[in-house]
C-alpha cells in the first residue's frame, strides 16, 4: 500500500505505551510523530507531569496510568484494570507496549479487552541476571507477557535467539524489524560536525582535559548491570603511565543496582574520573572523546552504541546481543566479554597504543551507523508491519 493512499484513509487507533515518560521521549524520540500522519496516536505511560511534558513534544494525545519499574503485585493490577476500560472505551486497533512492566500489564489488559493486535517490543531481558525464586516469577511474568501478545519484536537478532532458547513463545509468534534497533538515530543531528574546535575546547577546560588526554567515554546508567564496576577497575590500572581521562555521563540507581563501594569510592574521589551525571544532551561528551567504552552486561540494542558511532567514535563493547550487531569486531570497535575487568583493560591499552588502528576503527564508524540504522529507515519499517496488519484483516 503507498504511504499518500494511507494518509487518505481514516486512521485507525494506534496506543504506545512506556513505563515511564522518558522511555517515550528517548527510545522512541519523534517516531510518534511520524506514526500520527498514518494513524491516530496516542501515547500511555505513568507520571502525569511528564507524560503531558513529551505529548506536547511530540504532538499526540496522552492517557497516565501509574506503572513502576519495581516488583509491585497490586499497583499492577490496578494498572491493568485502568488500561482494560480505556481500552474498551477508545477500541484500538493497534496496542504497542515497549519496556518490561507496560508489556506485562498492557498485554494483558489489551487481551481481555479484544484488541486485535497486540504487539509488544522487547529491548533488553532483565531477568536473565536473576536467580532462583526471583527468575523462576520472571519467567512466568515474560511467558505470560508474551502469551497475551499476538506478536513480539525482539530489537535484535541475538535477542531474538535468547527468547528461542528461553522458549518464552513460539518461533513464529517473533519478528526484527528492520536491521533491529526500537528507533533507528537520527544522524543529522548526531553528527560530529556540529561541534566546533572551540565549542569543543570550552568544554575540555570545564571538565579539567588536558590537550593531552586520551579520553574514554561512558554514557548509560551507573549501575552494576552496565559493566561500571569493571570499567572502574580497568581504568585504574590504564592510569597508570598514561594521560589519561575516564568521563562518566549517566545517573546512579542505588536502590535498583548499586555500584561496589571501591567502584563508588574511585569514582568520587579520583581526579581523572569525570561522573557529570545525567546530561538531556550526550553530544557534547561524546565529541570530546576518543572512544567510548560500553561493558553492559545485556542490552537489547543499545542507543549509547550506535549514537557514538554517528559521532565517529570507535567502540569498545562487550559480546551480547545487540552490541555484537551494531560493531563489528576490527571494523567499527572491538568486541570484548562479559564481566571480565582484564579485557577491558586490554582493549582499552590497544586503543590507546594502536594509533593506526583507532584511526581506522573511527574513519568506518560513522558510515557502518548511517548505511544501517538511520531513523526512517528504521520508522518506515515498522510502518509495513503496521500496514500488513491492516491488509491482513
Amino acid at each position: 500500500m503507498f504511504q499518500n493512499e494511507e494518509k487518505n484513509r481514516v486512521k485507525k487507533k494506534l496506543i504506545r505505551i512506556t513505563t515511564v515518560p522518558v522511555s517515550l521521549e528517548k527510545l522512541l524520540e519523534n517516531q510518534l510523530g511520524y506514526m500520527k500522519q498514518y494513524y491516530d496516536v496516542t501515547a500511555i505511560s505513568s507520571d502525569k507531569v511528564s507524560l503531558e511534558r513529551v505529548g506536547r513534544l511530540q504532538g499526540v494525545p496522552v492517557y497516565t496510568v501509574e506503572m513502576t519499574r519495581k516488583i509491585t503485585p497490586l499497583q499492577d493490577v490496578k494498572a491493568v484494570w485502568q488500561l482494560f476500560s480505556f481500552f474498551r472505551r477508545e477500541k484500538p486497533f493497534i496496542v504497542h507496549t515497549h519496556t518490561p512492566k507496560a508489556g506485562t500489564v498492557g498485554m494483558i489488559a489489551a487481551k481481555f479487552a479484544g484488541v486485535p493486535h497486540r504487539l509488544h517490543t522487547i529491548a533488553g531481558l532483565p531477568l536473565l541476571e536473576a536467580t532462583g525464586k526471583k527468575r523462576k516469577l520472571l519467567n512466568m511474568v515474560e511467558k505470560m507477557t508474551y502469551a497475551a501478545a499476538t506478536k513480539i519484536y525482539p530489537n535484535s537478532h541475538g535477542l531474538k535467539e535468547i527468547i528461542i532458547q528461553e522458549q518464552f513463545c513460539k518461533p513464529e509468534k517473533l519478528a526484527v524489524i528492520g536491521n533491529g534497533s526500537s528507533n533507528g538515530i537520527n544522524t543529522s543531528y548526531f553528527n560530529p560536525l556540529l561541534f566546533s574546535e572551540e565549542d569543543k575546547t570550552i568544554l575540555k577546560d570545564k571538565l579539567g582535559i588536558h590537550p593531552s588526554d586520551f579520553v574514554f567515554v561512558f554514557v548509560g546508567r551507573l549501575v552494576g548491570d552496565k559493566g561500571i564496576n569493571e570499567l572502574v577497575t580497568a581504568f585504574q590500572k590504564i592510569e597508570r603511565g598514561n594521560d589519561v581521562k575516564l568521563v562518566l555521563v549517566g545517573s546512579r540507581e542505588d536502590d535498583l543496582d548499586p555500584l561496589q563501594k571501591e567502584t563508588l569510592l574511585q569514582i568520587q574521589s579520583n581526579p581523572n574520573i569525570l561522573a557529570v551525571g545525567h546530561q538531556t544532551d550526550v553530544r557534547p561528551y561524546l565529541a570530546i572523546s576518543d572512544v567510548l567504552v560500553f561493558p553492559s552486561y545485556r542490552e537489547g540494542f543499545p542507543n549509547v552504541v550506535m549514537q557514538a558511532g554517528a559521532m565517529e567514535l570507535p567502540s569498545i563493547v562487550t559480546d551480547i546481543n545487540g552490541c555484537n550487531e551494531i560493531i563489528i569486531e576490527g571494523q567499527n570497535g572491538l568486541i570484548i566479554p562479559v564481566k571480565d575487568s582484564n579485557a577491558v583493560y586490554e582493549s582499552m591499552r590497544k586503543m590507546i597504543d594502536d594509533t593506526s588502528l583507532r584511526i581506522s576503527l573511527q574513519k568506518k564508524a560513522r558510515p557502518m551507523i548511517v548505511s544501517r540504522y538511520e531513523q526512517e529507515v528504521v520508522w518506515k519499517a515498522l510502518l509495513e508491519e503496521y500496514q500488513k496488519l491492516e491488509n491482513n484483516v
